[in-house]
């Protein structure tokens, strides 16, 4: 009887059992499968099947079995490799640059960026707010500009004092140009969009109607637009519009450049 069924099998340490060792499934790993003997290359996986193609361009698929294939003409599970984190993607301003965290707003600089009104002003908040304090560039609204040259006088530029301005209608022919042509220091830029009021830079689509409603010569501006489109007073309409605009992406491109342009002016090393 002994020597029908051979040595003892529970002889030895019968407890001990061959582990067969896990392999992530990269692409280009060279495995054979154990029963067929196809040999090829991991090109990818299809429902839940490794895709394995041979020197001659051959693919066939294989489930993904325990001790299903050789590597190196030794058994392994392969394992479909874990995907990487797909980085989160980062964080932008409402200018469309690049979100800095961490970083504390920086204490305010001489150099300062100007603009014709409380309303300007809020709109370059609205969309610079984070740039300009990650730079410790003030804005500050003036009331009009029709003591520019006199102000900037005043305000002293110079090299580590630069001055940027904002300018409405900024147009040829237009009183502010005139206005504009008397402001001489290099260290004042001064640039403008071409539109009667900073309301107008607000895209129309941004607010959803077809376009800015025109008003007739000799009419406040402000209070014509809030006639044409059934708004009581001028505060109300500017609530509306300022509570529609989310980024650069709700003002027309002349604004974006202007700003662009004094932020990089105000900003730049002595």
């Amino acid at each position: 009887m002994v020597g029908r069924y051979g040595d003892d099998v529970l002889a030895g340490d019968w407890r001990r059992r061959k582990v067969t060792p896990e392999v992530d499934a990269e692409v280009d790993l060279v495995v054979e499968d154990a029963d067929s003997g196809f040999c090829g290359a991991v090109v990818g996986f299809e429902s839940g099947a490794v895709v394995l193609e041979d020197r001659h361009g051959r693919r066939r698929n294989f489930p993904l079995l325990p001790a299903a294939f050789l590597l190196d003409g030794r058994p392994v599970t392969l394992r479909r490799p874990a995907r990487n984190p797909v980085p989160a993607a980062r964080r932008r301003t409402a200018s469309g640059s690049i979100a800095v965290d961490n970083v504390r707003a920086q204490v305010a600089k001489a150099s300062r960026i100007w603009v014709e009104g409380i309303h300007d002003a809020a709109l370059v908040e609205r969309i610079w707010g984070d740039d300009l304090r990650i730079e410790g560039v003030v804005v500050e609204p003036l009331d009009g500009i029709d003591a520019l040259d006199a102000e900037v006088r005043d305000f002293a530029p110079g090299p580590t004092r630069r001055l940027g301005v904002l300018v409405d209608h900024l147009v040829p022919g237009s009183k502010e140009s005139r206005i504009v042509a008397r402001v001489t220091s290099p260290y004042v830029l001064v640039t403008g969009h071409p539109y009667v009021d900073v309301w107008q830079a607000v895209k129309p689509s941004a607010l959803g109607i077809a376009a800015w409603p025109v008003v007739p010569p000799g009419r406040p501006w402000k209070e014509g637009v809030c006639a044409a489109l059934g708004v009581a007073e001028p505060a109300a309409m500017w609530r509306h519009i300022l509570s529609r605009v989310d980024s650069f992406a709700d003002v027309e491109t002349p604004l974006i450049n202007a700003m662009e342009r004094l932020i990089d002016f105000v900003t730049e090393p002595a």
